[in-house]
């Protein structure tokens, strides 16, 4: 959507061919007896993206269109030993003060002098990473392909010439476990195992505690809402249940789209935000080389209160597991490890304090995730979601002590459902795009081998998240458009 609207403002007519029921793929709502829940992403970072998309599209500001709320406080994390810890939203100065009154005196400076150097990784990255469509020369992924985050070379760190991986940076310049937490939840939160990430995987506390957490009253099903209600303002047609299932080429140039019904609809250009393994189906000869990753999912748990949302609640907690090894094994694999183990998993308790998730003010929305496997490798459809789901409300005891006796229902989310909503192969969710570890971590470029196909979207450069994902969208729409003028 966030092409489309770009493309129908500088004039082409532009048609919206999506296999689902609705707007928005993985950004969807469940309801039920007056409560709501977001099914995708709960928070937004970097709202810039979509402030710049709504102006460049229209009258109407992003503000005018959705009541956008920074998150304070940013997050409360508790750790596996019991230490609580509140970080306030975009100030460096407080995050510093409330690690040192929580972990102990030096903390916070440790933790400071880490996003200094994520700071340096961005900022040597950020363009042609972020702001720009990756370029398919060699020497373009080798840059891309170094690691920009200045690692602290003390002596003997590294010595054996092995990668220089977020864990080991974590374990050497944080050194406190609960740190070292910190700093790999958010590798977690995105679907990246902190053992075989790059380092550079550190801007992405970097970006949130810099830019800030947003969320979007009435959920960030609202945002995609937003978003369809723009472009059919500028004519953009929709087209739901409409299952592509092949390119219609012409000419050795993309002309249109074969649809599961057997209908053939033509077009001058097409952009294609689907999964590898639906591009590799759709379009064959898209990509050199078409990898299908097998990505993490997520396993969500909405659950319905009695009872108010007391005072001084924080939007979002994380209740770290107790047992790392465990469940990055579990979620990534790794030598002896169970995807079907019986581990307690790190849980984020989402508790927005928005009465449009609720259906009056005795009664309180909470939404619990975790990073599990992919479909596949676990059998989410069956028993194993439930035994699940039941580990994940204990976790999140934790920080609702009455929750057994507040619960009315809950309703649970796996990768199996993802997989049917989104046709994501093992409901799996792209993770942003890195630099570092050889280029293992971009993803596919946003044109081409065939002449007049594009490729938008969290499984496109640059990756996964609301903000990746519209910032493709602008990198589509400002390779067709400057492709018209030549």
């Amino acid at each position: 959507m966030a092409a489309a609207a770009r493309l129908a403002v500088a004039g082409h007519r532009v048609a919206v061919y999506e296999r689902g029921a609705t707007h928005g793929g993985a950004v969807g709502r469940c309801e039920r007896e007056g409560f709501s829940f977001d099914t995708g992403p709960g928070l937004l970072h970097l709202p810039a993206v979509y402030r710049d998309l709504f102006v460049k599209t229209g009258k109407e500001p992003l503000e005018r269109c959705v009541e956008l709320v920074q998150v304070d406080p940013a997050s409360s994390h508790l750790f596996a030993d019991g230490t609580a810890v509140t970080l306030p939203n975009a100030s460096r100065a407080g995050v510093l003060r409330a690690l040192d009154e929580a972990i102990g005196a030096g903390a916070g400076e440790r933790w400071s002098e880490l996003v200094n150097r994520a700071r340096d990784a961005w900022e040597a990255t950020r363009r042609p990473l972020l702001e720009e469509p990756l370029r398919e020369d060699a020497a373009a992924r080798e840059a891309l392909g170094r690691d920009p985050y200045p690692a602290v070379r003390r002596r003997g760190l590294f010595r054996r010439g092995g990668a220089v991986t977020l864990a080991s940076v974590a374990a050497r310049e944080l050194s406190d476990p609960r740190l070292v937490a910190l700093l790999e939840s958010h590798a977690l939160a995105y679907g990246l195992d902190p053992r075989r990430v790059p380092a550079s995987a550190a801007v992405l506390p970097y970006m949130e505690q810099t830019f800030g957490s947003w969320y979007v009253r009435g959920g960030m099903r609202a945002l995609a809402d937003a978003l369809h209600d723009r472009c059919a303002a500028r004519r953009v047609e929709f087209h739901f249940g409409a299952e592509v299932v092949g390119l219609a080429e012409k000419e050795g140039r993309a002309a249109g789209l074969e649809l599961a019904d057997g209908q053939v609809v033509e077009a001058d250009l097409v952009v294609a935000g689907v999964s590898p393994g639906r591009l590799a189906s759709i379009a064959p000869t898209a990509l050199a080389e078409i990898p299908v990753p097998v990505l993490p999912g997520r396993c969500t748990v909405h659950l319905a209160l009695r009872g108010a949302r007391p005072g001084g609640t924080a939007h979002r907690t994380v209740v770290h597991g107790p047992d790392r090894e465990a469940e990055l094994d579990a979620v990534f694999g790794g030598s002896g490890g169970s995807a079907q183990g019986a581990y307690r998993p790190t849980v984020t308790v989402l508790r927005p304090d928005d009465p449009a998730t609720r259906p009056d003010a005795g009664h309180e929305a909470v939404t619990l995730v975790a990073t599990v496997a992919p479909h596949g490798r676990v059998d989410w459809s069956g028993e194993v979601a439930g035994a699940f789901a039941d580990r994940m409300t204990d976790a999140a005891r934790a920080v609702i002590p009455d929750l057994r006796e507040r619960l009315l229902w809950r309703e649970v989310r796996t990768p199996a459902d993802t997989e049917a909503a989104t046709g994501a192969e093992g409901g799996g969710v792209p993770a942003p795009a890195l630099a570092g570890a050889g280029g293992a971590f971009l993803r596919p470029g946003n044109t081409t081998r065939v002449p007049g196909l594009y490729l938008a979207g969290g499984f496109a450069h640059p990756g996964g998240g609301l903000a990746h994902a519209g910032m493709s969208g602008a990198m589509v729409a400002g390779l067709i458009v400057a492709g018209a003028r030549q």
